[in-house]
């Protein structure tokens, strides 16, 4: 095939069928090599404005604490029925319109197309399965189903029928009744209704009768035993309070018990100033309805449009700072308070968070759209909403996060995996958790576990022999190439320590043999760890010397005494490293530069905070479990390390060096260094050991 046409083949299978593609290395190529020609404005594509790599799934073998209950909105409708044949066209469904959209000005990321789901159908209950799955392992626990219900005619609900059916689909989930009328909103006509609500006193009562067998549902998600029910629009009905009470006394007689009832901050009422009260409308609480209300400044100008763009384009850039600096919500009882009583009582609400949001696929040259919106910038709010969170709520299951949403892909709001960005929103969930919720209360074991890459069996000997004398419990957990098992097995034996033995591929250094078996070490509830490895670092004249200073700084007797002693009067420092082999990352960058803060960011860490900081050169050190969760959590794959070649730097192994630290900030932790500097070692003005500078490497061809 001619090079041009290939090419072109290539081009057009990777954008319409990534999700089938993303792992071969020929994907990964023209990926890469797309990432480069954006970052340096060789070409203008529909591509996101603020660049992230894709993201692969997270393969973990071990369970993270939830910081709090992450609820995600859920639209059903992606399968077709009767009513959307006969209003917007046979076999019409979610995906038609997102399939269709067009971008409206150069940069402008549309149209977005699944990754691993595809265009699935939810009439498919193995679908669902698959959304389940993929909740559960980045740390989201519950779904809130959109329930459509029209004075007893209900819409799309085939999936939410098949997930009551099916018990063995075992997320938690709830409904909100989605209470609007349709209309053809879409298509410019809102004044055009498609299907009425019919709100009255017997459709209050039919209303919560239908419901009432999904409320029963051992999987319903509850607040104080109280089956949670949201209401999408309270303001739209008669009176929301004497519907409540109808709600109430139903099934306080019909044995569901008392129910609890929260409405959303969608829409404002016309005349309030601030939110109603949750009381006003007889409910117990209110859920923040991101990014409704949310009054970001408006950028529309600053766009040279390809179409006839008459929409709004809004700059989501400020919400992670308005994350930082989260204010209590402010409510009030009557619309003619104006203002000047705001939240006389206090309300009970939740906090919610968005990843994007881009309505194009839906209204097109009418559109909103959420701009500079990335997986980052979500990461950084919702880590912040969940910290709020755990600090207004202290029963667990008031601590609820509501995210929208799951799946409104035309709406571009949605954490399942795309073919840009791949798992990125999902890994940004999962982080977010890792960041607040790994304590140390999670371990079970008092004895430190030591992690050794044994690659040379010799300096193996050598370790095990100061290793010995660690006058403290202690575990092995040894990592070695596949042709040495039987050498270092034999080492192991002889040494009579308890250990376990992983043998692996040579590849990624000392780092990805560690990460391969620290999920087991995890595991078993460790709660400190020892990581080593046996370097000889053959390309410095005193390699051997680098490496002895280290090991007498982590294993003198008298040093692991001290280190015990920081961990347990000092929760916030997690990383304990050798005196005199701290250095500056900005000095020690090489050429890893741009991987650190690719993947920092993905732990939440900015660029300007990652040049101040410093790491252990050896890559070895003491650390707490929770220092390392952020680290932990990336999706990063066996594919993704260089095969060895002896290079001495700007493998992902090196920037994962750095990155320990990196880790640790994330965690909201500091490190600190024990033994004092070696007076036969000449120091640095900039810190580091003599011996690691550029003047002692051995020249070799």
């Amino acid at each position: 095939m001619p090079v041009p046409l290939r090419h072109k083949t290539k081009k057009v299978l990777f954008e319409r069928f990534g999700y089938l593609f993303y792992k071969t290395d020929a994907y990964r190529r023209w990926h890469d090599a797309l990432y480069r020609a954006l970052v340096n404005g060789a070409i203008h594509t529909s591509s996101p404005k603020e660049l992230t790599p894709f993201v692969p799934r997270l393969d973990p073998t071990y369970e993270i604490e939830k910081a709090a209950k992450v609820i995600c909105f859920y639209l059903p409708q992606f399968h077709p029925i009767p009513e959307n044949d006969e209003w917007w066209g046979e076999g019409f469904t979610e995906w038609t319109n997102v399939r269709s959209a067009q971008p409206q000005y150069p940069g402008h990321y549309q149209p977005r197309i699944p990754g691993d789901l595809g265009y699935y159908d939810l009439r498919n209950t193995e679908v669902q399965r698959k959304q389940i799955e993929l909740a559960k392992l980045y740390g989201i626990e519950g779904f809130c189903f959109y329930f459509y219900w029209f004075g007893g005619k209900r819409l799309l609900e085939k999936p939410v029928e098949n997930y009551l059916n099916d018990p063995s689909l075992s997320l938690p989930f709830c409904l909100c009744w989605a209470n609007e009328n349709w209309t053809r909103r879409w298509d410019g006509l809102e004044n055009d209704v498609l299907i009425a609500q019919n709100h009255s006193s017997e459709d209050d009562l039919a209303f919560i009768e239908c419901v009432s067998e999904y409320l029963k549902d051992p999987r319903y998600i509850r607040i104080d035993g109280r089956p949670l029910l949201l209401i999408y629009r309270p303001d739209l009905l008669p009176n929301m309070r004497e519907t409540a009470e109808r709600w109430r006394t139903w099934c306080r007689e019909n044995g569901i018990g008392e129910i609890y009832l929260s409405f959303t901050l969608s829409f404002q009422p016309l005349g309030y100033v601030d939110f109603p009260h949750p009381s006003v409308y007889g409910l117990d609480a209110a859920i923040e309805f991101l990014p409704n209300e949310s009054k970001p400044p408006a950028i529309t100008p600053h766009f040279s449009f390809t179409t006839n763009f008459t929409g709004n384009v809004f700059d989501a850039s400020i919400f992670p700072e308005r994350s930082r600096n989260l204010t209590q919500l402010n409510f009030c009882f009557h619309a003619d308070d104006q203002g000047l009583h705001p939240n006389p009582a206090p309300a009970t609400y939740f906090r919610g968070a968005f990843p994007a949001w881009d309505n194009t696929a839906r209204r097109g040259e009418r559109a909103t759209i959420f701009e500079y919106a990335s997986p980052a910038n979500y990461h950084e709010c919702l880590y912040n909403v969940l910290k709020d969170t755990q600090k207004r709520f202290s029963k667990t299951d008031e601590r609820l996060v509501f995210v929208n949403a799951w799946n409104e892909w035309a709406e571009g709001a949605y954490l399942e995996p795309d073919q840009y960005y791949g798992y990125a929103y999902l890994e940004a969930t999962r982080m977010a958790h890792a960041r607040l919720s790994f304590r140390e209360g999670n371990a079970c074991s008092d004895s430190l576990a030591i992690v050794i890459h044994a690659f040379y069996p010799d300096v193996l000997k050598e370790m095990l022999e100061d290793i010995a004398g660690i006058n403290k419990g202690k575990k092995l957990y040894i990592t070695t190439p596949l042709e040495k098992e039987k050498t270092v097995e034999k080492i192991l034996r002889a040494s009579k320590l308890d250990y376990v033995l992983m043998p692996v591929n040579n590849k990624g250094r000392d780092v990805l043999p560690f990460l391969k078996i620290i999920p087991q070490v995890y595991n078993e509830g460790h709660q400190y760890i020892l990581k080593l490895h046996t370097k000889k670092s053959l390309h410095l004249a005193t390699g051997d010397d680098w490496r002895r200073d280290i090991m007498h700084k982590l294993t003198a007797s008298h040093h692991v005494a001290t280190v015990y002693r920081l961990f347990e009067e000092n929760a916030d420092i997690g990383i304990i490293g050798p005196e005199g082999h701290l250095v500056s990352m900005g000095t020690y960058w090489g050429s890893n530069a741009e991987t650190v803060v690719q993947l920092s960011q993905r732990m939440g860490v900015s660029k300007e905070t990652v040049s101040t900081l410093s790491f252990f050169a050896g890559n070895m050190f003491y650390f707490k479990r929770a220092a390392l969760a952020p680290l932990l959590c990336l999706a990063l794959e066996e594919e993704d390390f260089e095969e060895e070649r002896g290079q001495l730097d700007g493998t992902l192994a090196h920037a994962i060096e750095r990155l320990m630290s990196v880790s640790l900030v994330s965690a909201g932790m500091r490190l600190a260094s024990i033994g004092n500097v070696a007076h036969d070692i000449t120091y640095t003005e900039n810190g580091a050991p003599s011996f690691i500078q550029p003047e002692n490497v051995i020249k070799t061809e």
